[in-house]
């Protein structure tokens, strides 16, 4: 079991959400937390409310979808605290839009803030982990990186790539007989702000009207995740993974392993004929 109390985590997607419950169930742990987001006054919020609670915690006014920044957060937890020992790439962002109709913009912007801030963060943190003989990286990934549905393409081919990526990091670190360890949450519906992704959309990138489908589809979607599980529930999960060394979160696995395995079955069957 991995012992976390008095180490330090840095989180991105911190001011709220999953990200927020990460920090506070780290904290909770007797972790140091290092909260990570480009929402400055929430992110100023979290950070006084964890301070008022006893613990130990400073933000970082981040952009993950810049690699500096990226980078300048690994120093600024260093700066303060010394070492990093978690890294978790939580933060994310949902945008709608049917494939051949979704923007080439929102692609880049869904693709940069959902898979390349992951891969900036495991290039940045992982070689810190590594030098240090210890400690673990977790990315937050989606069931939406483990099925598919209509109307999040680009979200579903970023999660995707999550999934891939830390599968990747999990199989190198394991040949290269690390004691760094590696976890992907992917979570089903969560009570959080993810299908209210717009109020973050850059200046420089240009929005569209919504179809019908997309508008419908986004509607049932914030009704499902505001009746979703709790955030704080989920941070307790990804900690629990951590000092577990546990690579797999799914937060609603009786509602998705069934579809996942239901994917299997097609690879399967339309491949009876060669098996």
């Amino acid at each position: 079991m991995y012992d976390v109390d008095g180490k330090t985590a840095v989180i991105t997607g911190a001011a709220s959400g999953m990200g927020l419950g990460m920090a506070r169930s780290f904290a909770d742990a007797g972790m140091k937390v290092v909260l990570a987001d480009i929402d400055v006054s929430r992110l100023q919020t979290a950070v006084d409310d964890l301070k008022a609670a006893g613990h130990s915690a400073i933000g970082v006014p981040t952009d993950v979808s810049k690699e500096a920044d990226i980078q300048a957060l690994a120093q600024a937890a260093l700066d303060e605290f010394g070492a990093v020992h978690v890294m978790s790439n939580n933060a994310g962002i949902g945008i709608p839009g049917t494939v051949d109709d979704m923007t080439l913009d929102d692609w880049k912007w869904t693709i940069d803030v959902d898979l390349c801030s992951v891969i900036y963060g495991v290039r940045t943190f992982l070689p810190l982990l590594k030098e240090q003989g210890e400690g673990h990286i977790t990315a937050t990934s989606s069931m939406a990186g483990l099925t598919c549905g209509p109307v999040l393409g680009a979200y579903h081919v970023a999660k995707h790539g999550v999934v891939a990526l830390m599968d990747t990091v999990r199989i190198e670190l394991k040949l290269a007989k690390s004691e760094v360890r590696a976890s992907v949450l992917c979570p089903g519906p969560i009570d959080t702000d993810i299908a209210y992704s717009e109020r973050l959309r850059p200046d420089d990138v240009e929005t569209r009207d919504n179809n019908k489908l997309e508008d419908k589809f986004f509607a049932s979607l914030r009704s499902e995740l505001a009746g979703g599980m709790d955030p704080n529930e989920v941070g307790d999960m990804v900690l629990e993974a951590i000092q577990n060394n546990r690579f797999w979160i799914l937060t609603h696995p009786e509602e998705f392993l069934p579809l996942i395995e239901k994917r299997v079955a097609h690879i399967k069957r339309d491949h009876a004929h060669r098996l």
